[in-house]
């Protein structure tokens, strides 16, 4: 099948500097094309060659839109077997010509685009280019190409057709599969992909020519899957970015002009508005899932049977036969003086168009219905019924040239124009950017916001508008300013509390007081919750930005009866930042605040969310919240709770040193429990801390692993479990000391009396319910 076949210049006769013959190698908007040197002789050459022998199809000549050629002839060259591929040895067939138009009726506005069918084969293409037309504008009398293509096959090794295993050897059945000889056998031998057209390379954007190619591949694969829902898709897919492409190409070349005039701030413009615009198609379009980069989702077929063989088709229908030329009446005129398109026995059909220069819109929008002429009648006056029209197309890419093409003759408005008529375009330009800011596609909305802001900042001080129409402005556009902020695109809702933010400081503005008088009006509590909870984030940045200072447009007042209404509304989000604010006004100016909430008593605090703001309250104030009284007061009920515990637990490690009935040294008392005590099969002792531990809590005792490990060279009170000092000093400053052992409930009874003398003051007589000394 036919494809695009690459090509270098290898000779040129002459060529302007600025304008070199490289510059047709390849293909995109910017390619500024060949012309030839200044007061040059014709006729003038250009010979390029081929990247391999082929067998080309078509040619197509792109021609400058006012240095233009009277005729281009063409020749094909082609080298002999035995001689080196060397421009030299090419030997040369001429094809005919062609005959270029004036381009008088176009007013030089146009590139005309010669596509010629042919059936030759060579290496080398060879055009040789004729005299000028002479115009105006072709001060030299030069001629210019700005683009060639060629579309062909390229020549592979030939293959033996009447081998009988052809079919057979999966090598040459490869082989056999990638000829394009045969392949038009059983493939269409004449169809020339649309993708190849030198039109589509020349005035669509690189990359998005690359997604389209990938798209146009997966849609081929998908019919042969028979996936014809996916093919379906990508169709429209392609045919949306052809036009994507187109706009973004024009926009390259916007932006490759504005750098050459040093207008950076449009170049920029005009960067961010590809970016922006590129980013959008492919989201709408949702192209990772088309070009199925996770993968495919279609099931894979498994094949359940063996497939059979075809059967070989006879040698005979393999046989190439080269299509003889019908009979032709006899030529007129000599056959070098034949014109190409007459060459009709190669199907040799001329296409001619004219391409317009990309310079602006192209093309017509729909009209507009009688409502709509109504409703923009003092637009229409202004501006004009075709470009109103486009503001109302169905194209959203018409919607936006409309609104820059208003920018641009807003800016081109003088100074000194009348009054009234500054103040009529500044009026129906508001009425187009409400339309702008309402559009759901975002180039459009971002358009109009553009167009907006220089109206704000550039406009109105340029022509020294009064500051009642600069209020008219800002009331006509922010209800849909407001009503924008609640878009499902998060970026929207972004640029319009930047742009809001933004507006209230602009110099004609912020005198007016307009934005934040605006903003704060309640809104009803049936509003949608983002649109509600964007326009609550709004008052609080200007809150945040203005303060409430006398000339700030903010007051108590305002903010409490907007934040008050905005806390009954439905969604938490949205109370959520009213009560953000509230706090944050609290801090500023303190009790005020509360004049405008319900009173503060228990019932008003059985409320979640005003208890939450009253504590906050008390907190700023410095006093304890009722939750912190609370707090404190669970707080020593648990403190006497935890004494009690500990008395009852030493009330009970008394009466369990009871179970003996025996006077016992303390010091002795663990021993006793173990080896002399009657009770002692009931006791085990803990290798941890060494203290005689009931048996029924002794594995529970020795899992947890709380208890106190005793220490070598010390003793080991089991009544407070702690160690103490050694030998018998220890024992009676630990038990009888005024620091000491406080589970003894009889130290400080002791103490009171006179100072014990004997060793029977370490001494307990133990009953079943009492310990006596």
């Amino acid at each position: 099948m036919p494809r695009k076949l690459p090509f270098r210049v290898l000779h040129v006769s002459g060529q302007d500097d600025s304008y070199r013959a490289a510059e047709l190698n390849y293909h995109s908007p910017l390619t500024k094309g060949w012309q030839s040197s200044r007061y040059c002789l014709y006729p003038q050459d250009i010979i390029v060659q081929l990247d391999a022998r082929s067998r080309l199809k078509k040619i197509q000549i792109l021609s400058h839109q006012c240095l233009v050629a009277t005729k281009i002839e063409f020749y094909v060259g082609d080298v002999p077997d035995d001689m080196s591929q060397d421009l030299e040895n090419a030997r040369y067939t001429r094809l005919g010509y062609v005959s270029l138009s004036d381009n008088e009726k176009t007013g030089y506005k146009a590139r005309e685009l010669k596509s010629v069918h042919v059936d030759a084969t060579g290496l080398f293409l060879k055009l040789n280019i004729h005299k000028n037309h002479i115009n105006k504008f072709n001060l030299y009398n030069q001629v210019g190409i700005i683009a060639i293509n060629v579309i062909g096959d390229e020549i592979r090794k030939p293959i033996d057709y009447t081998e009988p295993d052809i079919f057979l050897d999966p090598q040459k059945k490869l082989a056999l599969e990638n000829d394009p000889a045969l392949e038009g056998l059983y493939t269409k031998p004449d169809y020339i992909s649309p993708l190849d057209d030198l039109a589509f390379d020349m005035y669509q954007d690189p990359e998005i020519a690359g997604i389209i190619r990938k798209l146009e591949k997966k849609k081929q694969e998908a019919v042969l899957q028979e996936r014809f829902d996916y093919a379906k898709k990508l169709k429209n897919a392609i045919s949306e970015l052809q036009k994507v492409g187109e706009k973004l190409g024009k926009f390259e070349v916007e932006k490759r002009q504005a750098i050459e005039n040093e207008d950076y701030d449009k170049a920029k413009l005009k960067k961010v508005q590809m970016d922006e615009y590129r980013l959008q198609v492919y989201k709408d379009l949702n192209l990772a899932d088309l070009l199925e980069m996770s993968g495919s989702r279609h099931p894979q077929h498994v094949d359940l049977e063996p497939i059979r063989q075809p059967t070989p088709p006879r040698l005979q229908e393999l046989q190439y036969h080269p299509r003889t030329p019908p009979s032709s009446p006899p030529p007129r005129t000599p056959y070098d003086e034949r014109p190409l398109p007459a060459m009709k026995n190669f199907c040799n059909t001329l296409h001619e168009k004219m391409y317009p220069i990309i310079t602006g819109i192209t093309g017509e929008p729909e009209p507009m219905t009688e409502k709509e002429l109504r409703e923009a009648s003092y637009a229409i006056d202004v501006f004009g019924e075709p470009l109103v029209s486009k503001a109302y197309s169905k194209t959203w890419s018409y919607r936006e040239d409309a609104l820059l093409a208003v920018y641009k003759q807003m800016q081109e408005l003088p100074a000194t124009a009348p009054k009234e008529e500054s103040k009529t375009m500044m009026r129906a330009s508001v009425f187009l950017v409400k339309r702008a800011i309402d559009d759901k596609v975002y180039a459009v909305f971002k358009a109009g916001l553009h167009l907006l802001k220089m109206i704000l900042t550039e406009y109105i001080p340029k022509h020294k508008i009064q500051r009642q129409d600069t209020v008219y402005t800002v009331e006509k556009t922010m209800p849909n300013l407001l009503h924008k902020g609640g878009d499902t695109a998060l970026r929207c809702r972004e640029d319009i509390k930047t742009f809001i933010e933004e507006e209230a400081f602009f110099a004609e503005v912020k005198p007016t007081n307009i934005v934040p008088h605006d903003v704060i009006k309640p809104f009803k509590q049936t509003l949608a919750p983002r649109q509600a909870q964007s326009h609550c984030e709004i008052v609080e940045k200007l809150y945040q930005k203005l303060g409430i200072k006398s000339n700030s447009g903010l007051t108590v007042d305002n903010i409490m009866q907007f934040c008050v209404n905005a806390l009954g509304h439905h969604s938490g989000e949205v109370r959520d930042v009213s009560e953000r604010i509230i706090k944050e006004l609290y801090k500023e100016v303190g009790q005020p605040v509360k004049d405008y909430l319900p009173p503060d008593n228990d019932k008003t605090r059985k409320i979640t969310l005003y208890r939450q703001l009253f504590e906050f309250f008390d907190k700023v104030d410095g006093k304890p919240s009722k939750a912190d009284l609370k707090k404190q007061r669970n707080d020593e009920e648990a403190k006497k709770q935890a004494e009690i515990d500990a008395l009852q637990q030493q009330l009970q490690q008394l009466k369990d040193m009871a179970s003996g009935k025996q006077v016992v040294e303390i010091a002795s008392y663990t021993e006793h429990l173990l080896t002399e005590c009657e009770a002692k099969g009931n006791y085990a002792k803990c290798p941890r801390c060494s203290e005689a531990i009931p048996k029924s809590e002794f594995d529970e005792h020795v899992a947890i692993k709380s208890c106190n490990p005793s220490k070598q060279g010390t003793n080991h009170c089991p009544l407070c479990h702690q160690n103490i000092g050694s030998g018998e000093d220890g024992w009676k400053n630990h038990l009888m000391g005024r620091d000491g052992c406080k589970q003894n409930p009889r130290r400080l009874l002791a103490l009171n009396k006179q100072p014990p003398t004997s060793k029977s003051n370490t001494l307990y007589k133990i009953s079943s319910h009492s310990l006596t000394l």
